[in-house]
């Protein structure tokens, strides 16, 4: 996945890039053309928050860190091709973000739309969810206002049901990832309806019709209604403050708690009458409207119908406020307790209706059909809802891809012409927190209008840095053509065969992708449904933290080498202190390696230690790819010495292995032995190249030298035959002494040019098989059968060898047969 250009590699980054290399590096050796290619996700905020630091332009720092980390690349040898390099700061990439745009916008994909945002007065900025920390401003700490201002969306939405439908087809991606995108979609069938009233706005219009529409999946719940619940930016919420002056504070308050579902799930329910009511559509009841703070405005119709009994937030709201609670679903064998919520009270899938008048007794399914049919008779309808909201794209930032787009006073919005594009973003403007700098660039700023040539402004709004990464993979495969976004290459390399990342992109990064790639498909760019065969998420590079906390709140980070740690008897860390002034840190436990925490490993000093191999290998050996590991010094050391033996065993057997002739036929019986055992572990090792169980094909590699390392009798050819396949199963993972033991032996050609080595069905055919035998678990001898040899045979011949026969005692309890390895007599 396209990497962030920050400045620094850690072991981490070292991880993630080796187990991509190992892959492509066994694929040329099969014989597959294979595409490595690099690039960089160089726009974003981080640059504009380095360039507010160092008085530097975000252009600058971007380049010298894309430098600092090709420099860094370098030593850990990857196999990246480097002429199909991108940046997607580069004018010739971006230009095509910005000529897709304006193809969306034709056809009516992308379009202009008021937002509501979390702005930041202060640094009069738009700030994501997650920059908003208790209401506050994260790098200016004021508080922040919700704010509707005009931006620009893609329909997404209009994917949604072929981007659900398309995830049956991901065979190579991990269920937990189609999950969680299948989750963010979100598909969901019931009835919309409205709640009839008689709020008018200051102007004795009715508000919405006269109508508070909701949605709800379960209809047979609406009998069970006490309240609807609404945002504090729903119309009728803004009439509510207009005729009732004490109620702004408190829903101004409520603005505060976040824009997205998912910040808003965890807070405590609060809510404050309007003083409006509502008519149930079925029963005539007068229902209370509340604004409340666990609603996102513009998801959905916006309001929600409130049944107390059967929601948690609901009921947790009533129960504070003192609202009814109307159970209306009774499950067999559940006494229902309105002061206190039992997650039973939420089931969907049992229960009859009571307290719902001509629909008590209904089960569940029939009272949603009835009651759905008799909404339908006030207005009411069946209706599909979709979690996804469409992309807002426009960020009032400036380091990203200018949005091509021009405003005139005479004509309205005006899309730049395809010809003038680029439109080039400056290069000298650096932020000082005082809002987007492109507003005080003239040269940028004003322009023509390309329609009626009167004065005229760009907009100022660049795109969201998703929309880079959303088809940079496909620019890799012609990253140097001037003339088209993507051309025949892309046809012949797409759609990608491995994409490997971090699962933390597992639903934005790969659900705009998949979006983007459909718009491309639909204009007639490329022909595909699907960018991405297969999906690995790798596991996370894990170290210990440790850090003092201010008074403010504010953390120092030590790195693990500044702080001594005392042992408990047991040998687990028990407290820790500082070096430097001996006094007591927090220990912060084990977390993801990050610079913000200052607990990463840079490779730049475990390749000068121990050589880039070393780190290759460690990372790959340490555990499997898909799972996160523990950085271990003594584990890095194995690995060294597992290569030096390597290095040690190939010098001191070079004469014979430069003079020993291939030979496969009139072996000695050792001979034949060790060559059988040899393509034994070859064949586990493929299978787990083809399923990425990488470290477990380490393991097969430390079997093979061990077995080279303990032969003494066996034939010179076969001992080169194994050192043979050792080199080229070790060359993925350590490419850089493979390389040069492999040339030194008098191998023929370069390694990486020779064929893939494939346990020989001819050797694994055995006329005789032995045997380990063992006793309760404990090896007690070895026994040679015939490779034909039937169960009872095997069992026969295992009882009555006599070094086995002096540990056994009585008639065993059963016997054990792993087929082909070991015979285990239990007692």
């Amino acid at each position: 996945m396209l990497p962030y250009p920050s400045g620094k590699l850690h072991m981490g980054h070292v991880r993630n890039y080796t187990i991509n290399d190992v892959l492509a590096r066994q694929k040329r050796m099969k014989g597959f053309n294979v595409l490595m290619p690099m690039g960089w996700d160089a726009f974003g905020l981080p640059a504009e928050n380095a360039a507010l630091a160092s008085n530097q332009s975000p252009s600058a720092w971007t380049r010298q860190n894309i430098q600092d980390m090709k420099a860094q690349l370098s030593p850990l040898g990857l196999s990246i091709d480097w002429s199909r390099e991108v940046a997607t700061c580069d004018p010739d990439y971006y230009k095509w973000n910005q000529w897709f745009f304006l193809k969306m916008l034709e056809k009516g994909i992308a379009y202009k739309h008021t937002q509501i945002v979390n702005w930041d007065p202060l640094d009069k900025t738009v700030l994501a969810n997650e920059q908003v920390i208790n209401g506050r401003g994260w790098r200016s700490g004021a508080l922040v206002e919700k704010k509707e201002v005009p931006g620009y969306y893609l329909a997404i939405t209009q994917y949604a049901e072929e981007l659900l439908r398309d995830i049956d087809s991901l065979d190579g991606w991990p269920e937990m990832v189609k999950t969680m995108q299948r989750n963010w979609i979100g598909k969901s069938e019931g009835v919309s309806f409205g709640f009839p009233h008689q709020i008018k706005d200051k102007n004795g219009t009715l508000i919405e019709d006269g109508w508070l529409s909701v949605f709800t999946t379960r209809a047979e719940t609406v009998m069970g209604v006490t309240f609807c619940a609404i945002p504090p930016e729903h119309p009728i919420a803004l009439r509510a403050v207009e005729l009732n002056a004490e109620l702004a504070q408190v829903i101004e308050q409520f603005k505060g708690g976040g824009t997205s579902e998912a910040q808003l799930s965890g807070i405590d329910q609060d809510g404050v009458f309007t003083g409006f009511t509502v008519e149930h559509p079925i029963s005539g009841v007068s229902i209370p409207v509340w604004v409340v703070n666990y609603l996102v405005a513009g998801y959905g119709t916006g309001a929600v119908m409130g049944v107390a009994a059967h929601d948690e937030r609901d009921f947790s709201l009533a129960r504070k406020k003192g609202l009814p609670i109307r159970q209306v679903i009774h499950i067999d064998g559940v006494e229902y307790d309105d002061r206190s919520w039992d997650a039973s009270y939420a089931a969907k899938d049992k229960g009859v209706l009571i307290n719902s008048g001509e629909f008590d007794g209904l089960g569940l399914k029939e009272a949603s059909e009835a009651i759905s049919a008799r909404l339908a008779s006030h207005g009411g309808e069946k209706k599909i809802n979709w979690r996804l909201r469409d992309w807002g794209i426009s960020r009032q930032r400036y380091w990203g891809t200018p949005i091509p787009m021009i405003y005139c006073d005479k004509c309205g919005d005006v899309p730049v012409p395809l010809k003038d594009l680029p439109v080039i973003l400056p290069l000298d403007c650096i932020p000082d927190g005082s809002g987007n700098p492109l507003l005080q660039q003239a040269d940028f700023l004003h322009v023509d209008c390309p329609t009626c040539g009167s004065p005229a402004r760009r907009e100022t709004d660049t795109m969201d840095t998703f929309v880079d990464s959303s088809w940079y993979f496909m620019r890799y495969c012609d990253p140097g053509n001037q003339d088209a976004m993507v051309a025949g290459p892309a046809k012949y390399w797409m759609p990608m065969d491995h994409y490997i990342g971090g699962v933390e992109h597992a639903v934005l990064h790969l659900l705009y992708a998949r979006f983007w790639t459909k718009a491309m498909r639909d204009e007639g760019l490329i022909d595909l449904d699907e960018p991405f065969k297969n999906l690995f998420t790798q596991g996370m590079l894990l170290r210990e933290c440790f850090y003092r906390e201010a008074q403010d709140g504010a953390k120092r980070w030590f790195y693990p080498a500044e702080v001594d740690v005392r042992l408990g008897d047991g040998g687990q860390a028990v407290d820790a202190v500082a070096k430097e002034d001996g006094l007591p840190v927090i220990m912060g436990g084990i977390e993801k390696m990050s610079k913000s925490k200052n607990n990463v490993v840079e490779p730049r000093e475990i390749i000068e230690r121990f050589g880039a191999d070393t780190a290759r290998l460690f990372t790959i050996f340490a555990g499997p790819p898909t799972q996160s590991i523990v950085w271990s010094d003594s584990g890095v050391e194995g690995a060294y010495r597992y290569l030096r033996r390597l290095w040690s065993f190939a010098f001191k057997h070079q004469d014979t292995l430069l003079t020993a002739a291939a030979q496969r036929s009139t072996l000695d019986e050792r001979s034949a032995q060790l060559q059988f055992e040899i393509h034994s572990v070859l064949e586990s090792i493929n299978r787990d190249y083809e399923k990425l169980h990488y470290n477990t094909i380490v393991s097969g590699a430390m079997k093979i030298l061990n077995l080279l390392e303990n032969e003494k009798a066996a034939s010179g050819s076969v001992i080169r035959e194994g050192v043979e396949i050792l080199l080229k199963v070790l060359y993925p993972i350590t490419p850089h002494i493979a390389h040069v033991l492999w040339t030194e032996l008098g191998f023929d050609k370069d390694i990486l040019e020779s064929q893939w080595p494939v346990a020989s069905p001819e050797v694994l055919t055995r006329s005789e098989l032995k045997l380990v035998v063992q006793v309760n678990g404990k090896l007690r001898g070895e026994i040679v059968v015939s490779a034909t040899a039937d169960r009872a045979e095997i069992e026969a011949c295992a009882l009555g060898d006599e070094a086995v026969a002096r540990f056994i005692e009585g008639t065993p309890k059963k016997i054990v047969i792993v087929p082909g390895r070991l015979v285990n007599i239990v007692l």
